[in-house]
């Protein structure tokens, strides 16, 4: 009776119901049982209405299995619940969803990992399927945090805990994929879900044994490497992840990246930061790059307190990142790179010198070790200065050449965008000498077609002014980049080192014909580069390489920018550095002496061949020669040697050992060069820079001063100069006039002898000489008696330069003040 009461109660059970616990078996061991489900799958198919109520009895059998510990039938449920989800695609399916992850939960609930591995597949499974139309109510909270505890497994079990974290990773993509194609269900993207997603990959990609081989552009592993390394399929699904994020999301992605690695204190040593950011880079689309580059800075700028090495380890993730941004396309971000990491260049400079004063007569180990991280900071941020803006395009190149350039601190002047002010000396010497060499970073590699695009004048005045600046390292830094600039066939490697080069065509220089824009650069900034290289070779603190650096600007020029005029300037300069050796008004070192005659002759022998007129070439040969058997230290082979016996004096030389303008001029007289001016000596024009630059002006006085001569007889030649200050200028001019009249005459005179050619000073000196000695002679009623040839000179001084050229008669009057 009661097995008929069963049979009748389970005639008049619904058919859904019967058809679903048909497809069990009595031994789970059996599996499902293909023909009923067979069945069940063209009824679900034929009545998708009845989908709803099958998905919720499968639940309910599923949950109660799952309590019981059937764990045959509850493999049963999910393989039928699997069947179902692909085989049915109606707007019906939607209810059966909801029943099909609430069974998916309950599985991943459990403690048994089986379960979890099993519930974590069907969902994959799921996840793949697309639906007609999204579902908008539907939210994926709790998987993403059990899928996320679930990639922080840590069974006892090695085999298990990896089988558990690839479960949850794999389920982590899922939820992704099934999440972020649809526009109007961006939870996903919520930091709340990524501040789980993200440092659950990461914690999983921290695993991998070969970081380096997994940096570059995405790749596609097998699928058997995907379940046995969760490191790489953790990489895998952190690259899917930031390649679907668009414009609005992309910093929720990024941000949490920076929270892992400060929690884990992975930015010393920083080598997974940086494969981190390698990923990202890679896989993000490239317009959305700067979003990133952003965010560095401002972690950057958040983490500007910590220690030198954290602050380094960001610098060089940026660093990885901008080289990989500045292929494509970065936005707005270039100043704001470039500004940003100038402010912390100031900052680090600032927290060393501070260290340093603070432990001021204590040198500890600590502060020394503190100093030194703050050398990597500061090295780390000039290597991403230059590093990306020698990846930039031209035109963005010569904007951020200029941009750096206009933050270069100069003494005297405080309207400096990067304030220095607090740093001292010490402090703004190091800013300088950092931000050249950042610049000359930029300037590497960088070829203009026209010499005014590569050093135009805003951008070649406030380079030049630290080649005045006493200090060696700052001049050879400025050299550098001037070579950056001016080599544009690359030629300087063939350059590099100072000698006397036996044969300049075996060199092979490259050169083309000079451009008419390069011609017109030259005569409007010409003097600035000879007045640079002038003053640079009067410094006592150069060193071999000063001289190998000037050496090379004068070889450069010559290739790049001399036409025959210029080769005439280029001539008067190596002569008048000549005399700055000869005559030494400046008491420089007999090293210093010696070098400059020894850069005057490797130059000039350079510039013989190059110009290839016999004569001249003859004639320098003849001078190198005699110096190598009579005075070898004129010669750079010699005197840059360690160890070099120096001369006493060069006042004993014979004029065999120097270079003459007459010879010179004879030489290329006879090869069409106009000659004329080879006999007006160089004078360098002063500028405002001397004073900006803190160095001595060349002009620290403005005399002119006259040779008295009495007799003809050399031997009873009495040098009596009298040199003419402002104060007898002051005493000469009449009493009567106004103090301003004075002194706007004075300021006159002053910037007349600085900025004037010295051809027009010296025209007009003599013209004045002659109108004074007629002058004098009515006044005083001497005689002024002259002789059938010039028996005297006058000198005219500028700075320390003479210049015997005006000829001056013998006079009568020995004490007399000449205006």
């Amino acid at each position: 009776l009661f097995s008929g009461v069963c049979c009748c109660c389970a005639a008049l059970r619904p058919r859904y119901k019967r058809l679903v616990d048909n497809i069990f078996p009595e031994d789970p061991k059996d599996g499902l049982v293909k023909a009923d489900m067979e069945k069940l799958t063209f009824y679900a198919v034929s009545a998708p209405e009845k989908l709803d109520r099958i998905g919720a009895y499968l639940a309910e059998r599923l949950s109660r299995d799952v309590v019981r510990h059937r764990y045959g039938y509850v493999l049963i449920a999910m393989e039928a619940l699997d069947q179902l989800l692909m085989a049915c695609h109606s707007q019906s399916i939607k209810p059966f969803v909801e029943s099909f992850l609430h069974m998916v939960a309950k599985l991943l609930e459990s403690g048994e990992p089986k379960l979890q591995v099993l519930g974590t597949n069907s969902f994959v499974k799921f996840a793949n399927i697309e639906e007609d139309t999204p579902s908008y109510h539907r939210r994926y909270d709790f998987f993403v945090s059990r899928f996320s505890a679930m990639c922080h497994s840590c069974d006892q079990d090695p085999e298990i805990q990896t089988e558990i974290r690839i479960a949850g990773i794999r389920g982590i993509q899922g939820v992704v994929r099934k999440t972020v194609n649809d526009e109007l269900r961006a939870t996903i993207w919520e930091p709340q879900h990524m501040d789980k997603i993200v440092p659950s990959l990461l914690f999983n990609m921290q695993k991998i044994e070969d970081i380096d081989s997994r940096v570059g552009p995405p790749s596609s592993p097998t699928g058997g490497e995907k379940d046995e390394n969760p490191a790489v399929l953790a990489e895998n699904c952190f690259r899917e992840l930031l390649g679907r994020a668009t414009y609005g999301n992309m910093n929720n992605a990024v941000r949490p990246v920076f929270a892992h690695l400060d929690h884990h204190r992975l930015w010393d040593p920083n080598e997974f930061a940086v494969s981190c950011f390698k990923i990202i880079m890679y896989s993000i689309q490239a317009q959305y790059s700067h979003h990133v580059i952003q965010e560095i800075l401002g972690h950057l700028d958040a983490r500007k307190r910590d220690s030198p090495r954290v602050r380094a380890g960001i610098i060089q993730v940026l660093l990885e990142a901008v080289a990989i941004a500045a292929k494509g396309s970065i936005g707005p971000t270039v100043l704001e790179v470039f500004n940003t990491l100038l402010k912390h260049l100031r900052i680090s400079v600032d927290f060393e010198l501070g260290d340093r004063r603070s432990s001021a007569g204590s040198a500890t180990f600590s502060t020394s070790s503190k100093e030194s991280d703050e050398r990597i900071v500061q090295n780390a941020i000039i290597q991403t200065i230059g590093f990306f803006g020698s990846n930039l395009p031209d035109y963005q190149r010569s904007e951020i050449m200029m941009f750096i350039m206009g933050k270069v601190p100069v003494f005297g002047i405080t309207s400096q965008s990067l304030d220095t002010s607090h740093l001292g000396d010490l402090g703004t010497r190091r800013i300088q000498i950092m931000l050249l060499r950042s610049l000359l970073m930029v300037t590497s590699g960088y070829k203009a077609t026209a010499i005014t695009n590569a050093l135009p004048a805003p951008f070649l005045d406030p380079l030049l002014s630290p080649s005045l600046m006493e200090d060696s390292e700052l001049r050879q830094l400025v050299l550098e980049i001037l070579h950056n600039l001016i080599d544009r066939h690359d030629n300087r490697a063939k350059l590099r080192g100072i000698r006397i080069i036996p044969d300049v065509s075996d060199l092979k220089i490259k050169r083309d014909k000079i451009s008419r824009q390069d011609v017109s650069f030259m005569k409007k900034h010409g003097q600035q580069l000879y007045r640079h290289i002038y003053l640079g070779c009067k410094e006592d603190d150069n060193v071999q390489k000063n001289f190998e650096l000037l050496y090379t600007s004068l070889a450069l020029i010559t290739i790049e920018l001399a036409n025959e005029e210029v080769v005439i300037d280029l001539i008067r300069l190596a002569i008048a550095l000549q005399d700055i050796a000869i005559i030494n008004e400046d008491n420089l070192p007999m090293f210093n002496r010696c070098g400059v005659m020894a850069l005057v002759a490797a130059y000039l022998n350079f510039l013989s061949q190059m110009i290839a007129v016999p004569a001249f070439c003859q004639h320098v040969s003849k001078v190198i020669e005699t110096r190598s058997l009579e005075a070898p230290y004129f010669l750079p082979e010699t005197i840059f040697k360690d160890k070099c016996n120096l001369p006493k004096s060069l006042e004993k030389h014979e004029k065999n050992l120097f270079f003459l303008t007459n010879k010179i001029a004879e030489s290329l007289g006879g090869s069409g060069y106009s000659v004329e001016r080879l006999s007006v000596p160089y004078v360098p024009q002063v500028t405002d820079e001397d004073r900006l630059s803190r160095r001595k002006s060349i002009v620290d006085t403005v005399s002119i001063q006259v040779d008295i001569l009495p007799g003809n007889n050399m031997e009873d030649k009495i040098d009596n100069t009298e040199e003419i200050t402002f104060e007898a200028l002051k005493k000469a001019i009449d009493n009567n006039g106004l103090e301003e009249q004075e002194k706007e005459k004075r300021r006159l005179v002053i910037e007349k002898f600085q900025k004037a050619p010295f051809e027009e000073i010296a025209a007009q000196c003599e013209t004045k000489a002659n109108l004074l000695h007629d002058r004098l002679a009515q006044i005083l009623e001497l005689t002024i008696r002259p002789p059938p040839s010039p028996s005297g000179t006058m000198t005219i001084t500028a700075g320390h330069a003479h210049y015997q050229s005006v000829p001056v008669y013998e006079m009568k009057f020995p004490d007399l003040c000449v205006y």
